[in-house]
């Protein structure tokens, strides 16, 4: 199994004054990066948000930064939103990465799980699921296709036009990233695309039903099973015990998800709510290495095989050095013991 780390570049404190300024935060995650691939983790992805408090707007800029100080790292999307973007552009930006890495770029597409993006860039939100439907076969076809011929209701018909430049790789690798909505599954499936599957919260079995679908899709679309690869996004810290991770890790947190709470009607997280999800079945990765690595395989064993595992460890606002020694311990014990 791949084990790696995902970063929304997340500021909840809003860069109040008692806060690191964006520079910092950016340099900072910068060399998290960097230790990420001397730590020999497998990959390292990047968001994308467009609201105060996330410094990802422009993740494949990031990407490309972190490309020139990093050797072997795979550098990744976490998601792109290409429901906001040209699939063209996106599709430059990525191939540019693959090139500037030595062939390491990955994307991971979905519609994401805030909504400023349409407004921001002009979209309509009735238009959700149309979007994003569109441009992902367009990207596709640009992926596959040097000339593409394409034409579609929200952007302008192509007529034999090559995009450039050409990736490294010869077939950019381009992960469908997934909520809870089943129809995504089955199209993830449908089109054989490896399935990242964002799990934030529940009881990460309970998802279970939902990647059958896909795999059960992919099995009707005559995609072979090992091309139908499930990797699972979680929220996560490692600390040398699992109470200390639990005191680093819980108190941001909280106030993270309570804010977020405020704009979608949830109650303020309690630490009761925590412990829970941080428990043998909820979907927090929050603990000592071993206990971290015997919930991994639990939870790839409830969704019949996961490929690759991604932790989301800044939405809690956890200190840079914390989140370092962190890292030294998923690449250290974590991910040894998950792969013995």
């Amino acid at each position: 199994m791949e084990i790696g780390i995902d970063s929304f570049a997340a500021r909840f404190s809003d860069n109040a004054a008692a806060a690191l300024s964006d520079r910092d935060a950016m340099f900072q995650l910068l060399e998290r990066m960097e230790h990420a691939d001397r730590a020999d983790l497998d990959v390292f992805g990047i968001g994308e948000h467009h609201r105060k408090g996330f410094l990802d707007s422009a993740p494949s800029h990031i990407l490309a930064a972190a490309a020139s100080r990093t050797k072997k790292i795979k550098l990744a999307s976490a998601v792109t939103v290409l429901s906001a973007i040209d699939p063209v552009r996106a599709f430059q930006n990525f191939a540019t990465l693959d090139l500037i890495s030595d062939g390491r770029a990955e994307m991971v597409v979905g519609r994401g799980s805030f909504t400023d993006a349409f407004p921001l860039f002009g979209y309509k939100l009735d238009d959700y699921d149309d979007l994003f439907t569109e441009k992902l076969d367009l990207l596709l076809r640009i992926r596959d296709e040097e000339f593409v011929t394409w034409s579609g209701k929200f952007r302008p018909a192509m007529k034999n036009q090559p995009v450039y430049p050409r990736p490294l790789q010869e077939k950019l690798p381009i992960w469908l990233g997934v909520g809870g909505t089943p129809q995504s599954f089955v199209r993830a499936g449908a089109l054989g695309l490896p399935l990242m599957v964002a799990i934030i919260g529940g009881e990460t079995h309970r998802f279970r039903p939902l990647v059958d679908l896909y795999r059960e899709a992919g099995r009707k679309a005559g995609h072979a099973p090992e091309k139908l690869t499930v990797g699972l996004h979680s929220l996560g810290y490692v600390g040398k015990t699992t109470g200390e991770a639990i005191d680093d890790f819980y108190p941001g947190y909280a106030a993270s998800m309570t804010k977020i709470g405020k704009e979608r009607g949830w109650p303020p997280m309690t630490k009761q709510q925590f412990l829970a999800q941080a428990g043998p079945t909820g979907a927090l990765l929050v603990g000592s290495p071993e206990e971290v690595a015997d919930k991994i395989l639990r939870h790839a064993a409830a969704l019949g095989g996961v490929s690759r595992l991604t932790f989301q460890m800044d939405s809690a606002e956890v200190p840079h050095d914390k989140l370092m020694r962190a890292i030294d311990l998923i690449g250290a014990k974590v991910k040894p013991l998950v792969n013995a």
